[in-house]
């Protein structure tokens, strides 16, 4: 018979001694009894407790309040100290005559990722990337041009994404791709992640449409959670994390999703696999872009590379222009783009008398920023902006494909040859390159700055 027992290494404090504490049945059930001897020897990276009449550590006895007697076993030997931290997972293997002390294997896969990002950064090599969610690849984009800005390189090993028209867009524009980049098209709950070899990092931009203020009331949902195709996409989401064992993780999402159910358990679980949460709103108005667009954003580090980052060393890396119109094209005043939209004006007639409060977003070009643009943008929502014609008050439009990249400072190229609709979709879902460039660059330079050398740091600064 066997027990496995999982537990920590403890210490006694006022001693400064490390230490292993057993009692109970399962003891007992394996033959160990009080005044048993028992020797320790190392064997590899572990413990081995082995019963033996001249011993050197006896088994003690513990009285329960029901007069029951149980063998305990306390031990506090130097080989402890030596093959072991205080606090480490253990894993603790009972047989009879025999006890079997070693790393618990998550404390091994934690070891086992540091070691391999540490020693990534420390030759140069990139940092295999995972892409859920994909979409365009802004998100993606905008980590690897953050790293990139420390001389910490990345490359997209997988990229996971649901719609194929966007997975084709990224794949023919973004540079990000390489020969060997894995496409997988299709749902994240269908991944075989047989199919993958453990990254560096994870990325996910988890689907806000169940966590929104518009997805909720589009939906008629009250929880996150309740959406039918977003709502349990969390779930999938930390069994790929588990499973792949990345060092580092980014998650974003709007800033409602902090207050969800599935946010509480996604922290949960990300602490419990031993990684530290940095987590902030991102104002991408503050760190340089024009389009005024709140993100969470979380960065959960494994504990052991977690040296001083913090997300108060976030600063802006571009000047944001001055006004809309140092971003817009020269439009054709005849051009078809402009329309009366008299419905939306209609609406919002409506919805001022009905005290609803969305009003239509007029940009001019002295403006200096804009509202939110969603995914939908293309379908001429009321709320979003439009820009009004140059001579005709009766007239407006929304922005083109360009401007609208432009705004969330993402480069144009990432839309090329790209139809309106798709490029609008694929821009409205996506994060404000600049805010999430410069949270990228300020968590690189922390790691930079404790696994790059003084001569590699010189040779990325050149």
């Amino acid at each position: 018979m066997t027990t496995i027992v999982n537990t920590k290494l403890g210490e006694i404090k006022s001693k400064g001694l490390k230490r292993i504490w057993l009692e109970g049945q399962k003891l007992a059930r394996e033959g160990y009894r009080p005044g048993d001897r028992l020797d320790l020897s190392v064997s590899g990276k572990g413990l081995v407790a082995n019963v033996t009449p001249s011993g050197k550590y006896t088994i003690s006895r513990r009285k329960t309040k029901t007069g029951r007697i149980y063998p305990v076993i306390d031990l506090t030997a130097s080989e402890i100290a030596e093959l072991f931290d205080t606090g480490e997972k253990l894993r603790v293997a009972i047989q009879k005559g025999t006890i079997v002390i070693t790393c618990h294997h998550q404390e091994d896969q934690v070891r086992e990722r540091e070691d391999r990002l540490i020693k990534k950064i420390g030759s140069g090599k990139p940092l295999d990337m995972v892409s859920l969610f994909h979409g365009g690849g802004i998100l993606d984009r905008s980590l690897h041009d953050g790293y990139k800005r420390v001389g910490i390189k990345t490359r997209l090993a997988v990229a996971s994404e649901i719609e194929p028209k966007y997975l084709d867009c990224s794949m023919r524009n973004n540079s990000i791709w390489d020969k060997d980049t894995l496409a997988i098209e299709g749902p994240i709950q269908d991944i075989d992640l047989r199919d993958m070899n453990q990254p560096d990092i994870v990325v996910a931009g988890l689907p806000c449409v169940g966590a929104s203020k518009s997805g909720k009331s589009k939906n008629k949902i009250k929880y996150a959670e309740s959406h039918p195709e977003a709502g349990a996409l969390f779930f999938s989401t930390l069994e790929v994390i588990k499973t792949l064992n990345p060092a580092l993780v980014w998650l974003e999402q709007v800033p409602e999703y902090l207050n969800t159910a599935s946010w509480a358990v996604v922290f949960s679980v990300l602490s419990s696999l031993k990684y530290k949460l940095h987590v902030q709103v991102l104002d991408s108005y503050e760190l340089g872009a024009l389009e005024k667009r709140r993100r969470m954003c979380c960065i959960a580090v494994s504990e052991g590379l977690d040296s001083n980052f913090s997300m108060e060393d976030i600063h802006p890396i571009r000047k944001r222009e001055s006004n809309i119109g140092e971003i817009l094209e020269a439009v054709p005043k005849d051009s078809a783009r402009w329309k009366k939209f008299k419905y939306l004006k209609d609406k919002e007639i409506r919805d001022k008398k009905d005290k609803k409060g969305f009003l239509r977003q007029i940009v001019t070009p002295d403006s200096d920023r804009c509202g939110t643009i969603g995914r939908l943008y293309h379908k001429y929502r009321s709320t979003e902006p439009f820009v009004p014609h140059p001579e005709d008050p009766s007239k407006s439009r929304i922005f083109i494909p360009v401007e609208h990249a432009r705004v969330k400072t993402i480069p144009e190229e990432l839309i090329r040859d790209e139809v309106d609709c798709t490029a609008h979709e694929i821009l409205g879902q996506s994060v404000i390159k600049c805010a999430f460039e410069a949270a990228a660059f300020a968590h690189g330079r922390s790691l930079a700055n404790t696994y790059i050398t003084g001569a590699e740091k010189t040779q990325c600064a050149a």
